[in-house]
């Protein structure tokens, strides 16, 4: 697939994924949406990629939805119906995913652009980022799942506020309640994710689709019903080459090599 609102590149089991419309502060048209899903689906199923990160370009990871294109089909319900789902089955299948997927925070995050965060696994950002929901500001409310993922990141009363009001966190403050990581000086961003990146491609890839599943899973549910997603998770994971691997390696004194089954 040509990808013209995306630079996607592959480098040492790495998979990275860069929204690429700068003078738009990477707003998320629908066809950004269509490329993305597409892209992400590709490295899910690549066995050459063991780590994604999602970032942007410019000044702006992303700015959220792209207003112009919402403004020019505002009279045509379908579509903006349509553009919803779009939203939501990105953020869906970035939290589904087997694969971890790291979003670097450069600059702007706000609106859509803060629910595709979200809905990331890991989140890293430069300490001059802006970070907020936003919506309020212009009488929209969240459509990729802000409503629900914000409170279950953060406080209840933090992401009241945050979406009632629209405003801004810095990424020192966003560190502070959880929302993301950590926060880092801009020119170490990069640094800092890479190290993250190449940390997490040594582990088992089944293992972190499994622990995957069962967090995210386990997040909608009661404790002990968690509990059980969680031995269900294990049972499976021991039937894969990556756990007899890591076995092995523990029993032989060495490091593992998973191969990813």
């Amino acid at each position: 697939m040509e990808y013209s609102h995306l630079v996607v590149e592959k480098k040492d089991g790495i998979g990275k994924i860069r929204v690429n419309r700068p003078d738009a502060l990477n707003a998320l048209h629908p066809d950004t949406h269509t490329q993305l899903q597409q892209a992400l689906r590709e490295f899910d199923a690549d066995p050459e990629v063991r780590v994604i990160i999602l970032t942007g370009t410019g000044r702006a990871f992303s700015s959220g939805a792209d207003l112009k294109h919402i403004s020019s089909v505002a009279d045509r319900p379908a579509e903006i119906v349509n553009y919803g789902r779009m939203f939501d089955a990105t953020t869906y299948l970035i939290e589904h995913m087997s694969k971890v997927v790291i979003a670097m925070v450069n600059g702007l995050c706000l609106a859509g652009g803060i629910e595709v965060m979200q809905a990331c696994d890991l989140a890293y950002a430069a300490d001059d980022a802006k970070i907020g929901d936003q919506h309020a500001n212009f009488g929209l409310i969240p459509t990729g799942g802000g409503t629900q993922r914000l409170p279950r990141l953060i406080p209840l009363r933090v992401a009241r506020e945050l979406l009632f009001t629209g405003d801004w966190l810095s990424a020192k403050d966003a560190e502070k309640w959880g929302l993301i990581n950590k926060a880092v000086p801009a020119d170490k961003l990069e640094e800092t994710v890479m190290a993250v990146a190449n940390k997490l491609k040594e582990k088992s890839p089944m293992a972190s689709k499994f622990i995957k599943f069962a967090v995210n899973r386990g997040m909608q549910v009661d404790l002990y019903t968690g509990i059980e997603l969680e031995k269900s998770a294990s049972m499976a994971h021991f039937q894969t080459a990556d756990s007899r691997e890591g076995i092995s390696a523990f029993m032989e004194k060495r490091k593992p090599d998973f191969p990813g089954r």
